[in-house]
């Protein structure tokens, strides 16, 4: 692999006008738009064909799905390393998206680069700041008064670097992006960890961390491990109450939370024509949930026909010109088969407190009882970026429909998030929120609300043991609203409906009947209800901002903001191996990125890395004591929060490293998650392992991620000790590093860390992180 160096001349060319890039050159059979947005960025199939089939007689062997976009995106297809699992592929990613969580600090890295503007298209989606606390209306308006600082940063910065901004009240970013961005064969990265959602459309949408986007706004080629696919092959058809969310639920419980890490998930055979290009797109944004570097389908009819539901039938007629590169070749081959006969399937329901833990419907009420999960449901919640779309909420209201015909309504509090304002325009106008209203609902802003902890919460109290039902895609303990004795559990929103409805996990609407107001027993029929609305979609209201052609706009983020501030570099390696580093924590089990840097009441910080940082690793469990934020300082002796504790080492010149268990950090995409431990004087994370995207988030900012070469010798660290990180002097792909333990007996044991960097990554660790490196090559 040609070094980070050689990047130097293609920077240069960055800084003084916009770089070339394949979204904009002209088509030779034809010229269509990537999006109604950016008339003059155009669908590059014909490059695609090209490298596909440099590609192709390189390997000399079939394809996949994946393996066609992702080579015919390569860089270099002609002498680019490829081997699956092993080899880092250097990509062109045709555009870039962040929501504004993790936007605002995507583009104070980017402001601090130096550069005029993106050198691809880019956009910027206000979707995670909006707190469900009334409803639709009054909470948009509250979002839009206390968040006006972020807004307008972001707003200005989208003008000034050439970013489409969509408003707060847009929707959700992955809603916005499948309605308007995504297609067939493209390369999106987004920096949140369901962007995979866009693999509904056929394309391979990838979540990153806001350094990965800086770089491919940047005009650098963007690095990624060449994945393994794992193929789901899907036969009969879905029928009844099972929805498309049961078959991610049914693959969740197979493969685990950990089990897609480094592979790509490529959905295909005879029974995907059963599933809506929207059902599709529910599984592949919760393929996240599994580890999955992304999920993809290959293009068929379903999609053609959303495309031209949502005023891209261009795209569609282009799509079908190029359709042999837009589905796997015959014979080729899988790294691991899953096969799902969709007949067969049936509803599931999965959790509590991970989304692995998979349940039929029919069985969970039992298994609740058996373990003493609480079965009283004391709220509904649909909606989120997994499951808002036009389908999911007319199936929802199939049934909302014959609880009203026979006088019931939710015995749980039930609350709707619609996915975008087109959606929401258009269940409005086609009746779909009135009855869910009806019902007993609240339907809440366009925005993720409750699925990330944006939850104003009342009916409990803090510690009260209790449980809720979504449509979401993630149940860790205390991420919706924070309390940590909340059971949470995933289904579809059919389920949610059915079960808020009955009020109980014992409720299996495939059997049990309900009492209507009458007296009457009945059974709730399977829902149906039309995958695309049979008139055009209702945009609803304009939320979108153009950046202008040039601009003279200032971006300004005064120094005594609390909810912004402008980064600093992190110090460069001093040559020298790590020395004493001091344990801050070692955790106890599942660590995810809402454990390390949680969401919900933080978000507002999200801009500004000093006061985010005070939520370091807040929800770890100690295992010197069982409890979370509760670490002993080495100095004092005393127990006392994390963040304070890394915060004395640190005015104290103490290094420090925190030691992990299996799949550390999974989760979320949010950079914050590794930004704040290099803030507070980390200096390593070692672990059983790592989550793909959180791992490459650490070496992005500088930080070792370190995994044990025997996963036993996790055992022989204590929180007491201190650890020695030698061979950084000799750092080199596949070198192993040698960590010396230190215990306060005086006795000392050697062991030996994996690592994963390749050369470009150990530049970015020896000039303190990828930006500081960035810069390097700019000053040459």
């Amino acid at each position: 692999m040609a070094p980070y160096s050689l990047l130097v001349t293609r920077l240069q060319k960055a800084l003084g006008v916009r770089q070339y890039h394949v979204a904009s050159v002209l088509c030779q059979r034809a010229k269509v738009a990537m999006s109604h947005f950016e008339p003059h960025e155009y669908i590059r199939y014909d490059l695609l064909e090209k490298n596909i089939d440099i590609v192709r007689k390189r390997l000399n062997r079939p394809l996949t799905l994946s393996e066609k976009i992702v080579y015919g995106h390569l860089d270099d297809p002609a002498n680019q390393e490829i081997e699956r699992g092993k080899t880092y592929l250097r990509l062109r990613p045709d555009r870039v998206a962040m929501q504004d969580a993790t936007a605002q600090m995507a583009m104070l890295q980017f402001i601090s680069s130096g550069l005029p503007k993106v050198a691809v298209p880019s956009t910027i989606h206000c979707d995670h700041l909006i707190e469900a606390q009334l409803g639709g209306e009054k909470d948009l308006r509250r979002a839009k008064d206390i968040n006006q600082e972020v807004y307008n940063f972001l707003a200005t910065a989208g003008a000034k670097y050439g970013v489409g901004f969509w408003r707060p009240g847009s929707g959700i970013i992955h809603q916005i992006i499948l309605e308007n961005y995504a297609y067939p064969g493209v390369l999106l990265i987004g920096t949140d960890s369901h962007t995979p959602n866009g693999g509904g459309l056929g394309g391979i949408c990838i979540g990153v961390g806001g350094a990965d986007a800086v770089d491919v706004m940047a005009g650098i080629p963007w690095e990624l491990k060449c994945p393994k696919v794992i193929g789901v092959k899907l036969t009969g058809s879905l029928s009844g109450w099972t929805s498309p969310k049961d078959v991610i639920l049914k693959v969740a419980g197979i493969l685990t939370v950990k089990g897609g890490t480094g592979a790509i998930v490529e959905y295909h055979g005879p029974g995907v024509d059963s599933i809506s290009c929207t059902g599709m797109a529910t599984i592949c944004n919760m393929g996240a949930e599994i580890g999955a570097t992304t999920s993809v389908f290959p293009y068929n009819h379903r999609m053609k026909k959303y495309l031209s539901k949502t005023g891209r039938a261009d795209i569609a007629n282009l799509a079908d010109e190029f359709k042999d590169h837009l589905v796997p070749d015959p014979g080729c081959h899988y790294d691991q088969v899953i096969e799902i006969n969709l007949s067969e399937l049936k509803p599931h329901i999965n959790g509590p407190f991970t989304p692995d833990l998979a349940h039929p419907v029919a069985e969970v009420g039992s298994v609740a009882e058996k373990e003493g999960w609480p079965l009283d449901i004391r709220v509904g919640l649909i909606g989120s970026c997994t499951n808002s779309s036009y389908e999911d909420m007319g199936r929802s209201a199939a049934v909302a429909k014959q609880a009203l015909a026979h006088g019931l309504k939710c015995k749980s509090q039930f609350t709707i998030t619609p996915g975008s304002e087109q959606i929401r325009a258009t269940i409005e106008r086609d009746g779909y929120a009135q009855v869910l209203r009806d019902v007993g609902g609240i339907v809440l802003a366009n925005a993720c609300g409750p699925c990330i902890g944006q939850w104003d919460r009342k009916d409990i109290k803090k510690g009260e043991k209790n449980t809720i039902v979504t449509s979401y895609n993630r149940n860790f303990t205390g991420r919706n609203d924070a309390n940590p004795e909340t059971h949470a559990f995933v289904t579809s929103p059919e389920i949610v409906t059915a079960l808020a409805i009955a009020g109980t996990l014992k409720f299996n609407p495939e059997t049990d009947f309900l009492t209507g107001k009458d007296g009457k027993k009945f059974k709730l029929e399977a829902p149906d209800a039309d995958e695309l609305p049979r008139a055009e979609f209702d945009p609803g209201q304009d939320t979108y901002q153009h950046p202008p052609d040039s601009s003279g706009q200032r971006v300004d983020v005064s120094p005594t903001s609390q909810r912004l501030q402008l980064l600093e570099p992190f110090d460069k390696w001093d040559g020298k191996d790590l020395e004493d580093l001091q344990i801050l924590i070692k955790v106890k089990g599942k660590c995810t990125t809402d454990h390390i840097s949680a969401a919900g009441p933080w978000l507002k910080f999200r801009g500004h890395l000093d006061n985010i940082s005070n939520n370091l690793l807040i929800g770890a469990i100690n295992i010197e004591n069982g409890k979370a934020n509760s670490v002993r300082n080495a100095v004092t002796q005393e127990f006392g929060p994390v963040p304070d504790t890394a915060r004395y080492y640190k005015q104290h010149g103490i290094r420090w490293v925190v030691i992990g268990d299996e799949n550390y950090g999974e989760g979320s995409s949010r950079e914050h998650a590794a930004l704040e431990p290099r803030h507070l004087g980390g200096r390593a994370i070692i672990t059983k392992s790592f989550a793909r995207i959180h791992e490459t988030n650490l070496k992005k900012q500088g930080l070792l991620p370190l995994t044990f070469a025997d996963p036993a010798d996790y055992n022989k660290i204590h929180p007491v000790d201190k650890l020695t990180i030698q061979g950084l002097k000799d750092f080199a792909p596949g070198k192993p590093l040698k960590c010396i333990i230190k215990h306060p007996n005086g006795t000392q044991e050697t062991i030996l860390l994996n690592h994963t960097f390749n050369e470009t990554q150990i530049e970015w660790f020896r000039a303190g992180s990828a930006l500081n490196r960035m810069k390097e090559l700019q000053q040459k």
